[in-house]
């Protein structure tokens, strides 16, 4: 599928890989609807991007909020791609039973659900809803939804299990979105990063390199955004990637700690 000529939704597009995404997207020749929380972060993008880019504050956890995002990119041209690289905070990692004998806080447990799992089936139901409206293209495709997991949803680490249950989930709905949206010609794959140094990291690079790349067999580095934005486009124009989760990750699998 040519992007070129189509608008697409990057969620969380003013953060690392949405932003790294919305750019590779926009020089593909796509319409971008940066679709964020991050307002000051997300003009400055659209900004710098151009008439090839437009901000639209959106919660993905909100459907009307995500209807304007999706009425803003149909302004722009037919809406084919939807990229869900959302993040967030949802509090500090936590172990099942602490060593004091604590429980798990349930309410972090949801939140954290919510924002990566339920977030992410929100925008690919709404997205693809819209999408089937579209006029097949020659090969019958009408767009291509990406998700994006985590490796820590094969190998989740000490403290992970809200995280990994919640980049499992999306793993999980993979197949069965793409086999839902197969005959409306829309395609569903996932994306599993591994340790990717985005500002989230709040740090040097150097010092994060330090403490992660160096776990990394081979490229033996933290990987880079636009190395995520690479194979997103790539999975855009690749119509027989349907239904998978690809790892991204230069070999390398968490440790438990």
């Amino acid at each position: 599928m040519d992007v070129s000529g189509v608008s697409a939704i990057v969620t969380g597009g003013a953060g690392g890989l949405g932003e790294a995404t919305a750019r590779r997207l926009a020089a593909a020749g796509a319409s971008v609807v940066i679709a964020d929380l991050s307002d000051e972060r997300g003009k400055a993008l659209a900004a710098d991007l151009g008439d090839s880019a437009l901000y639209v504050s959106t919660d993905v956890l909100d459907e009307d909020s995500i209807q304007g995002a999706i009425g803003a990119a149909r302004d722009l041209g037919p809406l084919r791609v939807v990229v869900n690289a959302h993040g967030g905070s949802t509090g500090s990692a936590s172990r099942v039973v602490d060593r004091e004998g604590n429980p798990a806080p349930l309410d972090a447990f949801r939140r954290c659900l919510d924002l990566f799992l339920t977030g992410t089936f929100n925008m690919l139901r709404l997205g693809a809803a819209a999408m089937a409206t579209n006029e097949p293209d020659a090969g019958g495709s009408r767009g291509v939804v990406v998700n994006t997991a985590s490796i820590a949803a094969f190998e989740g680490q000490t403290g992970q299990t809200a995280y990994a249950a919640a980049k499992g989930g999306v793993v999980g709905l993979t197949l069965p979105a793409a086999r839902d949206l197969s005959p409306l010609g829309i395609r569903v794959v996932t994306i599993a990063p591994g340790t990717f140094f985005t500002p989230a990291f709040q740090m040097e690079r150097e010092e994060a390199e330090r403490r992660w790349g160096s776990t990394v067999p081979f490229p033996n580095r933290m990987g880079s955004p636009p190395e995520y934005a690479e194979l997103v486009h790539s999975i855009c124009i690749n119509d027989y990637l349907n239904g998978e989760v690809i790892r991204l990750d230069g070999a390398l699998r968490f440790q438990p700690k």
